[in-house]
């Protein structure tokens, strides 16, 4: 049966909304190609998808880096098969004040979260728009629609991703490519712990489900929609809050979440 199942591709696939992404792809029947860092924790993912009957191609590769992120593109390229989803989902934070943290830190942010995702939509969209078909779902956040007070460079990489996903679908809106953008709200994964956020109201408050999420984001995709924002009926609703508070009273709610509770103040601003 090998090679007769459609393929896709997900990023940052070892845990969390990633896992989940691969793991109901193989439920909905594709065969799976899977990256991450992570090469223990990559390989414990395979074993799991693949119990969903999928043949899954695991490709270790670090996308803060471009030669292997190249080695990524080359490696998908390698298998001979049209890539028939591409689930752009690697990503990280960083939280704390933005006078704070390491410079290399933000960096890492923009060069995961931004500048990867550039990268292999440069390579993968070609591909697709050259056979006039194949679909791209990209791991935003709701984070992206707020100014992110002590996540500054985390919620400027999500709105960039949105500003960019909005552009690339209006180039191919003539074609049978399309894009959509996945909005989580805070979800069950290791990302807060990640981020240095455990000592905030957003890290140690209950959070979405995972599979939830993913399965919100693959049924929008597969229906060619431009944008979901998944998760609980609370993540919806703070998106709906989003469209008609200003961005300064958006700042000052984001910092109530995320501000370390060790470093707390009384704002006057």
């Amino acid at each position: 049966m090998s090679g007769t199942k459609p393929l896709a591709l997900v990023t940052g696939a070892s845990s969390g909304i990633g896992l989940e992404l691969a793991r109901q792809l193989a439920e909905r029947g594709y065969d799976l190609v899977i990256n991450a860092e992570d090469e223990a924790r990559l390989h414990q993912a395979a074993q799991q998808i693949r119990t969903a009957g999928a043949q899954v191609d695991v490709i270790r590769a670090d996308l803060r880096d471009y030669d292997q992120t190249e080695h990524l593109v080359a490696a998908v390229r390698a298998l001979g098969r049209p890539l028939d989803i591409a689930v752009l989902n690697a990503g990280v934070g960083r939280g704390g004040a933005f006078v704070d943290t390491d410079l290399a830190d933000e960096l890492e942010v923009i060069d995961l979260n931004v500048r990867s995702t550039v990268h292999l939509a440069k390579r993968v969209v070609r591909d697709m728009a050259a056979r006039n078909e194949g679909r791209v779902l990209v791991t935003s956040s709701i984070a992206s629609t707020m100014p992110g007070s002590f996540q500054a460079v985390y919620n400027a990489s999500k709105s960039f991703l949105q500003s960019f996903v909005q552009a690339l679908q209006n180039e191919l809106k003539d074609t049978n490519v399309t894009l959509t953008s996945l909005m989580p709200g805070p979800t069950e994964t290791d990302f807060f712990h990640r981020a240095d956020m455990d000592d905030t109201p957003i890290g140690q408050q209950d959070k979405d489900d995972p599979a939830q999420v993913a399965g919100q984001g693959l049924d929008a995709l597969l229906a060619g929609k431009r944008k979901i924002v998944a998760g609980s009926a609370k993540t919806k609703a703070q998106e709906l809050a989003g469209k008609v508070l200003p961005d300064r009273t958006k700042a000052q709610a984001h910092r109530k979440m995320a501000e370390p509770r060790s470093t707390e103040v009384d704002p006057t601003d």
